[in-house]
């Protein structure tokens, strides 16, 4: 019983920070750090394959399974996002400068 309430402890300190931390960036930085931030993405990711990997319970199966699905878009859309804002400063082949 107690590590449910460790595990919850720690789950909960980990959202106030994170966002605490997220809430003071400024928003013309927010971007450019969660895009350089992906490998973190790829650590949750595998983080939560190896707690599925031990689940034991049909609920924490589920509970892994999620983790995984969510893990996976997470990284994915990372991803996505770095590509976008890359896009952004790419200039038209076809236009002048000057």
């Amino acid at each position: 019983m107690i590590d449910g309430f460790l595990a919850l402890y720690i789950f909960m300190l980990a959202a106030f920070t994170g966002k605490e931390i997220i809430g003071r960036v400024p928003v013309i930085l927010h971007t450019p750090l969660m895009s350089g931030s992906n490998f973190v993405h790829g650590i949750v990711l595998v983080g939560a394959m190896i707690a599925l990997a031990h689940a034991e319970s049909p609920l924490a199966i589920a509970i892994g399974f999620i983790g995984v699905v969510l893990g996976a878009g997470n990284a994915a859309g990372g991803y996505v996002v770095t590509e976008r804002m890359l896009e952004m400063f790419k200039s038209s082949k076809g236009e002048k400068k000057g």
